[in-house]
């Protein structure tokens, strides 16, 4: 047996001690790593502003947490079931022994987990009424000042006002802005509210319509269009009209109360002035003499119609018997036909099916007729052989026999086995024989060698 090791003399470690110990191991041995799956568990910011959530994939899943200040400075923020590549540090967290990813930043994994947080967002927007066609308006005719939101650096800008200079010079306002990176979607949504905000006859005009651009490039650089604050602060350009509209509306709506008010007051001093005790019971006997006048005529009128629907459902009753015994006895009469036609055509595919049995058996003694004349066998019976050579193949003459060769003869009532005669001269090789052997001089003749017969061979 083997003793139990003496553990007596192993370091011992108190619970803190050695949570601690694991937490310096896994931070040192890892530090900062990448980490790539899908958030689950997100269910938004806690009220400390901390995020808390989990990284899973198919088969492990590790806890995550992002710090309120790290949320506060991202980008890209975390969404539940998005497929993300997380950037932070390895550590543990000792009241429940388990590790986890304090994240520092985020970004999505490849253009697929985009385009599903753009279709998200475009849902979440849309339900709330940003992309209804009552909320759009039409462009302006004639615009006087068109207003720019895009970078002063690149060439969008010069595209713009190289198209407007050619077909359709107008005043152009150019706020710049940073079309890509960190702070480029707020920029933007800044610069939209900002012409939104200028003043109707300033001293800066005010836009009649705003274009919001950049150059191409890929998904991750056009992001910052896609960005909620960008689509919102546009949804509050397409309102700022109508919500002037509105004010305007609004300061007349107290007058046009007031006069409404005083119109119907004046009708409604007309109609009392015409009301009054006698008038109202002369009204009220009226319509109760005609309330019971049309209760007599819906009472003749039910029964009228109730007795009309009994004579017809009488009606339809002997019809429907009526037709029922026609019915059943067509379907009677139309079995009778089908079981006489069905006798008729038995007694047929039987005769036809006696005539093709004769039919048959006669072609197939004619077959074996002709198979037993046009046999080889029948000329064996006759008293003839069949002579084959080493091989199998039929000997046609005897030029095709070589001396010596070794031969097969077939009788009606088997096979022998033979030797060519020695002194017969060198035969020529038929087409299908062996090869042609060299002549040589003539022996004297052998007797004849006579094995005993083998079995008859089988005629397939």
């Amino acid at each position: 047996m083997t003793a139990a090791p003496n553990l007596v003399n192993a370091p011992e470690f108190t619970v803190s001690e050695l949570s601690s110990a694991l937490k310096r191991t896994v931070e040192d041995r890892f530090g900062h790593v990448r980490v790539r799956g899908e958030i689950s568990g997100f269910r938004g910011p806690h009220s400390s502003g901390h995020c808390y959530f989990a990284l899973k994939d198919e088969s492990a899943k590790i806890e995550a947490v992002i710090w309120k200040f790290a949320h506060a400075r991202m980008r890209f923020k975390p969404q539940e079931g998005l497929e993300v590549i997380a950037t932070g540090k390895l550590t543990t967290y000792p009241n429940s022994s388990k590790y986890q990813i304090v994240i520092d930043s985020l970004e999505p994994a490849g253009v697929g987990a985009l385009m599903a947080l753009m279709e998200e967002r475009k849902k979440k927007l849309a339900a709330e009424g940003l992309f209804d066609e009552a909320r759009k308006q039409l462009l302006p005719w004639l615009p006087e000042v068109i207003g720019v939101v895009t970078s002063p650096t690149g060439a969008v800008i010069r595209d713009i006002l190289h198209r407007l200079e050619d077909r359709f010079p107008r005043r152009v306002l150019v706020w710049p802005v940073k079309v890509q990176g960190d702070g480029s979607a707020e920029q933007v949504a800044a610069a939209i509210r900002g012409f939104n905000a200028l003043p109707e006859g300033g001293r800066i005009p005010r836009p009649d319509l705003l274009i919001v651009a950049r150059g191409g490039g890929s998904l991750e650089d056009l992001w910052s269009f896609n960005e909620e604050i960008v689509v919102r602060a546009a949804a509050h350009e397409l309102l700022a009209i109508p919500r002037q509209r509105l004010d305007h509306l609004a300061a007349g709506l107290p007058r046009g109360l007031k006069a409404n008010t005083h119109a119907h007051f004046r009708r409604f001093a007309a109609s009392s002035s015409r009301l009054t005790i006698g008038v109202l019971r002369g009204q009220v006997a009226h319509a109760r003499q005609r309330l019971t006048a049309s209760g007599e005529r819906i009472t003749l009128s039910a029964r009228a119609l109730l007795h009309r629907r009994r004579e017809r459902f009488s009606g339809l009753e002997i019809r429907l018997k009526a037709s029922k015994l026609a019915n059943a006895k067509a379907q009677r009469n139309a079995i009778a036909r089908d079981l006489e036609r069905t006798h008729r055509l038995a007694e047929r595919a039987r005769r036809a099916l006696v005539t093709t049995m004769q039919r048959l058996e006669a072609r197939v003694a004619h077959s074996g007729q002709l198979l037993s004349a046009l046999s080889y066998r029948g000329v064996l019976a006759r008293g003839f052989a069949l002579v084959r050579d080493a091989h199998g193949h039929a000997l046609h003459s005897a030029a095709a026999v070589g001396p010596n060769a070794g031969l097969s003869i077939e009788f009606a009532d088997g096979r022998v086995a033979a030797t060519a005669n020695a002194d017969q001269p060198p035969a020529t090789v038929a087409p299908d024989s062996q090869p042609k052997p060299q002549p040589r001089e003539a022996k004297p003749a052998a007797p004849k060698r006579v094995t005993k017969p083998v079995d008859q061979g089988s005629l397939f």
